[in-house]
């Protein structure tokens, strides 16, 4: 099972950055993970963020975010989409599911008459 990550919303902030108070290097990225495998993809219930400053090159934790920081990131998650949450099964899935069906129906037949 492959795991693949979609990045659902970027932002680019105008705010400060905490630990070299630069305003224009503060990037806020929502990602969401996905399941993969030959039968069927499944997104994942949970809805990771990262704010990262371009200028220092550090991520910025949630517990050195200011209050100014917080309210962008609240407005910024309710932009953010998710992927719906259902399991979608892909075309191999479908056509193991005829030839089960056939063979079932094969051996009904052979054995009933």
């Amino acid at each position: 099972m492959t795991k693949k990550t979609n990045i659902l919303h970027t932002a680019k902030l105008k705010n400060n950055c905490p630990t070299c108070f630069g305003t224009d290097g503060l990037e806020l990225k929502f990602t969401q993970d996905e399941d993969e495998n030959a039968f069927f993809h499944k997104p994942n219930r949970n809805i990771s963020e990262t704010l990262y400053c371009h200028n220092c090159k550090n991520p910025i934790y949630p517990v050195n975010w200011t209050e100014d920081i917080e309210r962008v990131y609240d407005y910024n998650k309710k932009i953010a989409e998710t992927r719906r949450q259902y399991l979608s099964v892909k075309p191999l899935f479908y056509i193991l599911i005829v030839l089960a069906i056939i063979v079932i129906g094969a051996l009904g037949y052979i054995f009933l008459f």
